[in-house]
């Protein structure tokens, strides 16, 4: 028997209240020319008020739509379309944010790189800035274990064009993350006390100390609206992005360097709360103060899943 040109692919689309911009990424996957038979896409809809669901069954409806009755997050958002995947024959599963465009050849070309590594287990794409559009945005992640950073890869330059080759990285974005269902079945779904942030960077880790390696493929390309849904420099960034990180260190730090990443992460929060009451820009910014505390201490005390709007 000769191989499958095209191998079955499940794409899970989280979208929450973000109605046009999911049909212009839905309406790009189908241009890509990819064989329907081969690849499902699957929109989960993460409790939305503003007629996505009915806007998707209206304009797409080979899209599976899957709508949750309030939102999970991202991390458990995508579960619920990934265990909706795993019930079918897709030997890949990919996750991919809502706010993106792809182009033509962008699932092809991760299908390629994955077909031809067996050891690899998850691939991603190079990543642009939607404006200005030849910008990258993220070419695949490393991490400092022993200060816990992390670190897009290539952020900010201008794409050249030159030949690249794909290359091992520690992690991928969620933002276009693609794993093979032999992954998933052995490590699990991505876990959903992050809520949003870090999820697909742990999963990634639980990867690689099962034995996969992670790749970044240059010729897949797409482009991607930049934090359409809560901003960069929200107070709720702030709250997941400070907690999170302690969690992920927590779970997954290496050795020695594990309670020094820690101390790290813990501090560079203090020093940003710090910074923000001594310059609070007109008060500005003491929100993003307030809520980079309360995850420090949320973390602290185990406390995880989604932020509410105040605890106590």
């Amino acid at each position: 028997m000769t191989e499958q040109p095209f191998p079955s692919v499940a794409m899970i689309v989280l979208t929450w209240n973000q109605r046009d911009l999911t049909l212009d990424c839905l309406a790009s996957l189908l241009r890509m020319g990819y064989p329907p038979d081969r690849l499902q896409i699957i929109v989960v809809d993460n409790g939305s008020a503003d007629g996505t669901a009915e806007a998707i069954r209206r304009s797409f409806p080979a899209v599976t739509v899957i709508e949750n009755e309030e939102n999970l997050g991202f991390a458990e958002g995508n579960n619920v379309g990934i265990r909706h995947a795993l019930q079918g024959p897709a030997e890949y599963i990919m996750l991919l944010n809502n706010d993106t465009i792809v182009d033509t050849r962008m699932l092809s070309e991760l299908m390629t790189a994955m077909r031809a590594r067996p050891d690899v287990g998850v691939v991603g794409p190079k990543i642009y800035y939607h404006e200005p559009s030849d910008v990258i945005w993220c070419a695949g992640n490393r991490i400092d274990w022993s200060s816990g950073k992390t670190t897009r890869l290539r952020a900010g330059e201008r794409d050249t064009n030159q030949e690249e080759r794909p290359e091992t990285v520690d992690y991928v974005t969620g933002c276009a993350l693609c794993i093979r269902r032999s992954v998933v079945e052995a490590i699990g779904l991505l876990d959903p006390r992050y809520f949003i942030y870090y999820e697909e960077t742990d999963w990634c880790a639980r990867a690689r100390v099962a034995g996969w390696e992670i790749l970044y493929v240059p010729s897949a390309h797409l482009w991607h609206r930049v934090s359409a849904a809560m901003g960069t420099a929200s107070p709720a960034t702030d709250y997941y992005m400070s907690r999170n990180i302690l969690l992920f260190l927590a779970k997954n730090g290496r050795g020695l360097t594990r309670p020094a990443s820690l101390i790290y992460a813990a501090s560079r929060t203090l020093l940003a709360t710090a910074a923000f009451t001594l310059k609070p820009h007109g008060g500005a910014r003491l929100a993003n103060r307030n809520a980079k505390l309360l995850g420090l201490r949320d973390a602290l005390l185990g406390r995880w899943g989604k932020m509410p709007p105040s605890r106590d």
